[in-house]
């Protein structure tokens, strides 16, 4: 007999629950074992089922989702979490994944696709929802156009130049800088206000940026 995969509904709202449960329990091969209405229930109820899958909801009162979802996959016999939400900015979906969720989608996902995601985790395969697959690769784009021309102005620095561009990213301040590289004061201040007149920047902190855009700070 093929095995049947043991889900666990976490939401705060009870409707959704129910909507959920109706359209998993329906689906031969998938029962759902328990429902939970905050991140701390789900860790509770998890220990009471032994779910396969959790569906977990972000925004919950006591505990979080993405708290309980780092909470259980921090077990030695984790179950796979699939976060449900509503809230898809990029804060969430990174830190869900982070966190360790297998999947992220959300609410308006189809029935049969909330269906296979949960039988494609089980087998090893994350998944994610269209629209949030598109939202990460633009942000990965984006991440990479800013890293390139961060790496292209900072190329356009002296070796001196470079590394005090380096310190501030570090967070150094003028003494420490003098003190690190060897060099006075006055000559410090002289490479800062170079750096900011080439790269046509405002402060230290868009230099400190620019270290950070560059993958150097």
């Amino acid at each position: 007999m093929a095995r049947v995969i043991r889900v666990l509904l976490v939401d705060d709202d009870a409707l959704v629950r129910a909507g959920l449960s109706m359209m998993l329990d329906g689906v031969a091969g998938i029962s759902v074992v328990g429902e939970a209405a905050d991140g701390q229930e789900a860790v509770t109820a998890t220990d009471a089922h032994a779910p396969d899958v959790v569906l977990m909801d972000l925004r919950m009162p006591r505990v979080d989702g993405i708290t309980a979802t780092r909470r259980l996959r921090a077990r030695a016999r984790p179950p796979e979490v699939i976060v449900l939400t509503t809230f898809d900015t990029d804060e969430n979906i990174l830190h869900a994944l982070r966190a360790g969720a297998s999947g992220f989608l959300l609410k308006d996902t189809p029935p049969p696709q909330i269906v296979e995601a949960v039988t494609r985790v089980v087998a090893g395969d994350p998944i994610l929802s269209p629209r949030i697959t598109r939202r990460l690769m633009e942000r990965t784009v984006a991440q990479a156009g800013a890293y390139e021309r961060a790496r292209a102005a900072l190329a356009a620095l002296t070796p001196r130049e470079y590394e005090v561009a380096l310190a501030i990213g570090r967070g150094r301040t003028n003494a420490d800088i003098s003190a690190e590289l060897a060099m006075g004061i006055t000559t410090v201040k002289a490479h800062v206000s170079n750096i900011l007149t080439k790269l046509d920047l405002d402060n230290r902190t868009q230099i400190a940026l620019l270290a950070h855009d560059a993958g150097l700070a």
